[in-house]
């Protein structure tokens, strides 16, 4: 990247870091159960509700499961049960229809990351009627308050129960995107660990990692706070102690529970801290192909933190030391290179690839653009790369 591309993203995460202070972040308010849901809703005069979720969800009753508890308070509701794994404009424009043909006056999304970016794009499409999805692309482009959203995660990883973003793909061009803004934080997150109990194990490891790659790149960024980083170094401990437990047994209450609070805290940092290329280089897969975006972060994770190694090895040593990867003793060098080969370890035993299949060529470049087109200059990343130099990353997993 050149010196005046370099200047100005640099100066930019700046005056982001420094407005940090200033800027209307929130936490969601924690429900321990979906029984939680009814009194909540009565609570702020919420009578008929869309839910938001995917097919999966429904296949395995968790949305029946949920309808029940709606239907014995006499709750009237909306069902949406056709999000996609990277949700589509389509998605959110045919769950906004129902919604207003419903007359619905808040939301709920049930599932992982895909439903919940799906609801709070529909958030806000009801909150902006005029705007198209398209033109909120980017930052603070909402400005205005949504219907009441409850998050209830059915995975612990992608955090998006706690964060200002959905990430939305334009069907037509492979395009993937965020929406950022402060008003798609959810009102409330249900953190029950009994939601996640039959979660596949492919779905536990690669969620999982997912939350380890936000709590690890808002880290190692350079727009930290005391709080992100607290949070940051208990995800990335919780996940060292419960997430293989969850793998291998998914009834574990404790581990299930511990791995939904990891994956909360994650996504508090990354949040207010934001992530790296990481997340740039997986959204473009993502996009392009399909590819399940913790998939793609658990795979990547390794590799481009081998690349940015030498600078950043002071603050993976200390997360090295923190989630006792490391030995006391240890220099930052040999602590940082430990965390490292903990994180392939930690994909190898859950059977999680060291490679990604159907990737081409041809696509690198334009994929290249469009993680830089996402990264920079937001992302406070500890080395800058163009376009030209995030192309390296697609050819280590290809």
């Amino acid at each position: 990247m050149n010196i005046v591309k370099k200047t100005y993203c640099r100066l930019l995460q700046l005056g982001f870091k420094m407005a940090i202070p200033l800027l209307p972040y929130r936490e969601p308010e924690i429900l321990d159960s979906m029984e939680q849901i009814p009194k909540t809703l009565k609570k702020h005069q919420k009578n008929k509700i869309l839910i938001v979720t995917d097919y999966g969800i429904t296949k395995v009753g968790l949305g029946e499961k949920l309808k029940n508890i709606l239907d014995e308070a006499g709750i009237a509701y909306a069902y949406f049960d056709e999000t996609v794994a990277n949700p589509t404009i389509e998605n959110v424009e045919k769950a906004r229809a129902l919604y207003i043909d419903a007359e619905c006056n808040a939301l709920i999304a049930l599932g992982g990351g895909s439903a919940m970016d799906c609801a709070k794009a529909v958030g806000a499409r009801i909150a902006r009627p005029k705007l198209s999805i398209q033109k909120m692309r980017g930052i603070f482009k909402v400005r205005k308050k949504i219907p009441l959203l409850i998050a209830i995660p059915t995975t612990a990883g992608t955090g998006s129960e706690t964060t200002v973003a959905a990430v939305i793909t334009d069907e037509n061009t492979h395009y993937k995107f965020p929406i950022n803004d402060f008003s798609l934080i959810p009102r409330y997150a249900v953190l029950d660990p009994t939601i996640t109990y039959s979660l596949p194990k492919h779905l536990t490891s690669t969620t999982g990692m997912d939350a380890l790659t936000h709590a690890v790149e808002a880290y190692i960024g350079r727009s930290t706070t005391p709080t992100t980083r607290k949070k940051a170094e208990n995800a990335v401990k919780l996940i060292k102690e419960n997430l293989k437990y969850a793998y291998d047994n998914g009834y574990d209450e404790k581990a299930r529970r511990n791995m939904l609070k990891a994956s909360f805290d994650a996504g508090i940092a990354f949040t207010v801290s934001y992530v790296g290329y990481v997340h740039g280089i997986a959204h473009s897969l993502g996009g392009q192909y399909g590819i399940p975006h913790g998939l793609a972060n658990a795979v990547l994770l390794p590799y481009v933190l081998e690349d940015c190694q030498s600078v950043c090895q002071k603050k993976l040593a200390k997360l090295a030391h923190i989630a006792e990867i490391a030995d006391p003793a240890d220099e930052d060098e040999l602590a940082s290179t430990k965390f490292i080969a903990w994180i392939r370890d930690m994909n190898s035993s859950m059977n999680i690839p060291t490679k990604l299949d159907g990737i081409h060529e041809e696509d690198i470049p334009q994929m290249a653009k469009m993680a830089d087109k996402e990264s920079n200059p937001l992302y406070p990343v500890p080395v800058l790369m163009n376009a030209k130099e995030l192309e390296k990353f697609y050819r280590m997993v290809m």
